[in-house]
């Protein structure tokens, strides 16, 4: 079963609430369904390889013709019934159950049953973000929920969860790097570069390195997001020079002005067409090529 590790130097800094960046582990099809990856904690973690918290085990789900809702759903009961992995358990306390899962827009939202409530400190953010990986590999949810019975925990620092939020990926995975000029916004509002060598880790693709390098944010001080809050590049890949960007209409619902969106389109082309790989970027909403994304043209 093929395994793939999320490294966090520090358990404290899951309570901190202090993010890195992280590379998604990509959803396979297979010919009996799509396996996912789902995330659970080492048993020992002495011996844990740099001292990981959290690694995931893949399954196969048979998901064809389901909502997004009905997928997460699934997902969420595959992650309570705990790992195959004698080397993993769960981070669920026993008599957890799934309540409902609902969508509203890019954010999951998970009701859990009170047995959830009984987790705190390191335990609920190992929980928490167990279930924030495993659900945003979904190519329309970009942040989650997660309730108990319907109410939130009072003594969380933090209610809603991005993938990104976590640190990943130890140094030891690299296997490449490729040099960027990232597009971000300065203080006057306007498009900056920021040079960067991003690092390529398994499965990635200079393309995919970009986007999840927008998504992470600049490194520049006096630099902020282009990306709106919610905004999420379904699929990206090269073919000849031509990279092809994959948007959802489905996530046009509660985005900003389309100026502010119009930006971070033009800010993800730039970037890609920084690479040297890149001659042209063509943009796909709901996997037909496209001249318009909801209030504005593309470039």
């Amino acid at each position: 079963m093929k395994k793939r590790w999320i490294a966090i130097a520090l358990l404290a800094v899951l309570l901190m609430g202090i993010g890195g960046a992280i590379g998604k582990v990509g959803v396979r099809q297979e010919s009996d369904g799509s396996a996912y990856a789902l995330y659970f904690v080492e048993r020992d973690l002495r011996s844990a390889d740099g001292g990981d918290a959290l690694r995931s085990e893949e399954r196969t789900l048979e998901d064809s013709g389901l909502s997004t809702e009905e997928l997460a759903a699934a997902l969420v009961t595959e992650l309570l019934k705990g790992p195959a992995d004698p080397t993993l358990k769960s981070p669920f306390p026993k008599g957890t159950a799934l309540l409902s899962a609902e969508q509203k827009g890019t954010e999951l939202r998970v009701d859990l049953s009170a047995a959830y409530s009984t987790l705190s400190g390191v335990g609920l953010s190992l929980a928490d973000y167990a279930i924030t990986l495993t659900l945003t590999q979904l190519p329309d949810v970009a942040r989650v929920r997660i309730t108990v019975a319907g109410r939130e925990l009072d003594y969380r620092s933090r209610q809603v969860f991005l993938a990104r939020d976590i640190l990943t990926v130890p140094k030891e995975d690299v296997v490449g790097t490729v040099d960027a000029s990232l597009y971000f916004v300065n203080g006057d509002g306007a498009l900056t570069a920021e040079a960067r060598t991003l690092n390529l880790y398994e499965g990635d693709t200079q393309v995919s390195a970009v986007v999840r390098a927008l998504e992470n944010g600049p490194e520049t001080k006096g630099l902020s997001t282009v990306l709106p809050e919610g905004f999420k590049v379904r699929k990206v890949w090269l073919e000849e020079e031509i990279c092809y960007v994959s948007l959802s209409s489905a996530l046009l619902e509660g985005q900003p002005e389309p100026e502010t969106l119009s930006q971070a389109v033009l800010a993800l082309e730039q970037s890609l067409l920084s690479l040297e790989s890149v001659e042209e970027v063509r943009f796909l909403v709901d996997g037909e090529l496209a001249d318009t994304y909801g209030p504005i043209d593309l470039p």
